[in-house]
């Protein structure tokens, strides 16, 4: 064998490689790759957590069952997330969507609605900030 023919060999190789190479990396730049997406979770300023004192209410029937909700990242820091859940209003349960919301004054903390039976009866205790 000759030194020619062996270095000919060699560099049509190393050319049809790197050939290859360039042609997968231009394919590999159209493809879109993976895509990672954050779920941005809601904030309400709107939905207002009803007024007043904790209330208690005498309610005839049990809340739905829970809609399920996905909690996502909180949009800064400082937020709460106050899960979603039924209220009383109006003789009949409505949902409040769960979301963010900050809390009304440094160190307070939200206490979740509740759903307790007294003496036979059903009450629900509305949720509130403390």
């Amino acid at each position: 064998m000759n030194t020619n023919t062996l270095t000919e060999n060699t560099r049509s190789s190393l050319l049809r490689a790197a050939a290859g190479a360039a042609a997968i990396a231009s394919v590999l730049a159209l493809t879109p790759g993976c895509v990672v997406r954050e779920a941005r979770a809601p904030v309400v300023y709107e939905q207002a957590v009803p007024p007043g004192p904790p209330a208690e209410v005498v309610v005839d029937e049990a809340p739905p069952a829970p809609i399920y909700e996905t909690v996502g990242i909180a949009p800064g820091p400082g937020f709460v997330w106050i899960g979603g859940y039924y209220h009383w209003y109006g003789g009949r349960w409505q949902w409040y969507r769960g979301h963010y919301a900050r809390p009304p004054h440094p160190g307070a903390a939200w206490i979740g609605a509740r759903y307790e039976f007294r003496g036979g009866r059903r009450v629900y205790i509305r949720g509130y900030w403390r």
